[in-house]
């Protein structure tokens, strides 16, 4: 079964047709979307997501990501403790994210990035939760901040870093989320990483609606787009798309662990 282990399915580009997205992501094979929060103004509703029942399911994860970090107020991390605390019985709760640190991106406040992603990345050791981290051109620093407080694993979101810092993440307990930059041919870094790397290195993941793959760009990506995305990455590592489909589904629910008693019977 296919597992987005990203998409942003409350994003105001979707509004209302979010239902409908999820019922065409079912009908193309995907039978579990994760949904990380971005701000404390969202985490209602992604959970929401989760108690929807139309097309594939959806589970959720709480987090402030580094994007939203300038506009979030200090106290809003103790609104995300508050919220794991009182979802942490909740099945449907799978882990904290997306959290990380953006280097990319001009005039975000890297201290107060690096502020909010320790104290995340604390609160993933006290709720014993695994990250679904944002690293963008911050990869070093991320693994930084990791190997000391080695949270329980997750995923690197949209990896685009080197061998060496994947082999990393790797070691720490983390998998990698390859989504629609892969299925660019100009993208040879990260085709290379989706050739070379292990088989239990990679997780599928749209992003939507951002990150379209190339048969969509530059047009609103939704889930429905993961069964594409599952065949690029079996291309190119030569191998059945029933065998890619299987090993990345093994591979979410390895990191994510919560996830195994959200698969779908059947």
């Amino acid at each position: 079964m296919l597992i987005d282990t990203h998409c942003h399915l409350d994003a105001s580009e979707f509004g209302a047709e979010a239902p409908d997205a999820r019922v065409r992501a079912l009908e193309r094979g995907v039978g579990l979307i994760v949904v990380p929060a971005v701000a404390v103004g969202n985490f209602s509703a992604v959970r929401q997501l989760a108690r929807q029942q139309a097309g594939a399911r959806c589970v959720y994860a709480l987090g402030i990501h580094p994007m939203c970090v300038d506009s979030s107020a200090d106290g809003d991390l103790e609104v995300l403790r508050s919220a794991l605390r009182s979802c942490a019985d909740d099945p449907d709760l799978v882990a904290i994210g997306e959290i990380g640190l953006d280097f990319f991106v001009p005039g975000l406040d890297r201290v107060r990035q690096e502020k909010f992603f320790v104290a995340q990345l604390e609160m993933a050791r006290e709720f014993d939760l695994p990250v679904i981290v944002h690293v963008r051109r911050s990869q070093d620093i991320v693994l930084k901040h990791l190997r000391r407080l080695r949270p329980s694993g997750g995923i690197a979101h949209a990896f685009n870093g080197s061998h060496q810092q994947a082999g990393i993440f790797v070691d720490l307990g983390l998998a990698l989320g390859f989504g629609g930059a892969m299925t660019f041919t100009r993208a040879l870094q990260i085709r290379r990483l989706a050739t070379d790397l292990g088989p239990e290195v990679h997780v599928l993941e749209t992003d939507s609606p951002d990150i379209s793959p190339a048969w969509l760009h530059p047009q609103r990506n939704e889930p429905a787009e993961l069964a594409r995305i599952a065949e690029v990455l079996a291309e190119l590592r030569g191998e059945s798309v029933e065998a890619c489909i299987e090993q990345t589904c093994r591979n979410a629910c390895r990191v994510l662990p919560r996830l195994k008693a959200a698969l779908p019977a059947g």
